[in-house]
């Protein structure tokens, strides 16, 4: 097999159909395989899915909803084929995106992870297809919502053209082509992450484990960005901040100062409960 796509299913029949009718809708020089997994859904999704596709697409049922990092490696740990692309469950693959990436990808051995530039629902571009790694420094920026020019804090490379193939430091999950290769080097997604954070701590361990990561802004997908989580806000608010922990303490503490780690511990806990009160409001009205 030379690439295996792996999709997380959530109570999200209608936008994971489509997002498997769009892969299917294209013909390729290449052999792929489509891998659901669903996450232990309440509804009916799976059946229904599996009622539709049949044989033309590989089911694994979850016991238990464990996250997005863990849904995705039940179906990884038993992948053998050449690449792997993580694709969310409420996105539109363009005509030939697969092909050009899968094609770059065998013209460049070097690269263990390759994006594609991912539009929303209404054209724009979804900025997190191509970002630098969070610090201490751009994260201060962007969650307190301060402008900040300067090219060395670009974190959303907004300089760079959106049309443009370059080297990056971080992709989306929402579509990540990697080399099954560099993924058994650098291991696979880290189940501590529940929602969120997963794609950026996978990103930095490929990068340094050798290999390059690329933005490819040639092709494109459409992402109906939170289409596929728009239930239990609150839980997934939590999430967000709850994974900023994880990967600043993961690959970050160990850099700095007790008093800079207490600090950003600090706001991003405040900043968390600040989040979740102003949410319960939301709700109220």
């Amino acid at each position: 097999m030379d690439v295996s796509i792996v999709i997380v299913n959530y109570q999200t029949f209608e936008l994971t159909k489509n997002t498997i009718n769009s892969i299917f809708e294209y013909s390729y020089p290449f052999s792929l395989e489509v891998i659901v997994v669903d996450n232990a859904s309440q509804d009916n999704s799976l059946s229904r899915l599996e009622d539709y596709f049949g044989d033309k697409v590989k089911f694994i049922a979850s016991s238990e909803n464990n996250g997005f990092a863990a849904g995705n490696n039940q179906a990884l740990r038993d992948v053998n084929s050449e690449y792997v692309l993580l694709l969310n469950s409420d996105t539109i693959v363009r005509q030939n995106t697969l092909e050009s990436i899968y094609n770059y990808m065998q013209e460049n051995p070097d690269v263990g992870a390759c994006g594609c530039r991912v539009l929303l629902e209404n054209g724009d571009l979804d900025k997190a297809c191509k970002r630098t790694f969070p610090n201490v420094k751009n994260s201060f920026f962007r969650l307190f919502h301060i402008p900040n020019n300067s090219k060395d804090d670009n974190y959303n490379l907004t300089d760079l053209p959106d049309d443009g193939i370059y080297e990056i430091d971080c992709l989306t999950g929402a579509f990540m082509f990697m080399r099954n290769e560099a993924l058994r080097q650098v291991g696979l997604l880290d189940e501590t992450f529940f929602m969120y954070g997963e794609d950026i701590d996978l990103c930095y361990r490929i990068k340094h484990g050798g290999w390059k990561i690329v933005y490819y802004g040639e092709s494109s997908i459409t992402h109906l960005k939170g289409a596929s989580s728009k239930k239990q806000k609150s839980k997934l608010l939590y999430e967000f901040y709850r994974a900023m922990y994880i990967y600043y303490k993961k690959h970050h503490a160990d850099e700095n100062s007790f008093v800079v780690n207490i600090v950003v511990y600090f706001g991003i806990a405040v900043l968390c409960i600040v989040k979740l009160f102003l949410n319960f409001f939301k709700k109220k009205s």
